[in-house]
This record gives structure tokens, sequence and C-alpha cells, in this order.
């Protein structure tokens, strides 16, 4: 858990979400470089929620923004991954987390701010593309059948953003 910080001024004053900005800001700039979606949609909120979070909680120091996060971007892709438990990562690092404010008795703003997006990512569906019956991002034989964009399903947002954060990331 990362300590309250006040940015310098006097303990009473709120404490500033450095670690979370600072995982969006890795996030957003990201996204932006791998021009995926059009910035200021939906989906790319939800790309960009999707790997904030990622970043946020497999970051186990204080300081996100560092010459070690660059080097984190094999472990973004694996977590981002197709077939690996994202979902369950998530909640499973937010209740470690919640015991930890819990323990230390005093609010963590930067996981009130990672409660926030995972609330967003989990209550918020898109209208996409029906990928069920395919593995979406290896079409291991291309006669398999042809996926028509026209079906779309609604999704909840962590599921359009997962594969979009993986490629963003991957084209970074």
């Amino acid at each position: 858990m990362h300590p309250e910080s006040t940015n310098g001024t006097s303990g009473s004053a709120r404490a500033i979400p450095m670690a979370w900005l600072c995982a969006e800001y890795i996030a957003d700039e990201i996204l932006r470089g791998g021009a995926l979606v059009e910035a200021g949609s939906l989906e790319y909120r939800a790309g960009r929620e999707t790997l904030a979070l990622t970043v946020h909680l497999c970051d186990t120091t204080d300081d996100v923004v560092s010459a070690r996060a660059m080097c984190r971007m094999e472990e973004w892709l694996r977590l981002t991954s197709y077939g690996h438990p994202w979902y369950e990562w998530v909640v499973e690092r937010l209740a470690a987390r919640t015991e930890c404010e819990r323990s230390l008795g005093r609010p963590d703003p930067d996981l009130a701010l990672a409660r926030d997006a995972w609330r967003w990512l989990g209550r918020t569906e898109l209208l996409a593309t029906d990928l069920a019956d395919i593995e979406p991002w290896h079409l291991a034989d291309p006669a398999e059948p042809y996926v028509d964009e026209r079906e779309q399903v609604w999704t909840p947002a962590w599921q359009l953003g997962l594969p979009l954060s993986h490629l963003a990331v991957h084209l970074f």
C-alpha cells in the first residue's frame, strides 16, 4: 500500500493519489501511442481504466513512475493476455489492498480511485462484436468461421478494455 501523501503540506490537508494518477497517465500514454480507438470514446476509457488498474495493482513499490515501470511491460502483457484470469487477479489485489488499508486505519486515496475504476468497468456495458465462440486474439485457422462484426452483444467494459489494453501495450 502506498503511504498517504499530502504533497508537502501539513498532515491535515487532503491526500493526493499520486500512484493512481501516475498509473492512469502511463495507461493513457500507451493507449494514445497505440491509436487503436478514438481518445475520449467509451472504448478508450474502458482500455485506459483496465490498463491503469493493471499498472496500479501490479506495482508493489511507492514509486510507480520509475525506470522499473517501463520494464514491467512484459508483466502487463502477461496479465492482460487472453486466458489469464485478470478479473480474479483484480479482485484478489483489491481485497489485499483493502485489508492493508483497514489495518493502517486510514483511507488510501489511490485505492479509492482504483475502486471507482473497478466499479465503472463492472457496471458499464458496451456494445461490441460478439467473439464468444472464437478465441478472439489468435485465430489459429484462417478457415474458421467469419466473424460478422454486425452481430453485437452488450459486454462489461473490462472485457472490451482487456484486449484493447493488451494490444496497446504490445504496440507501444
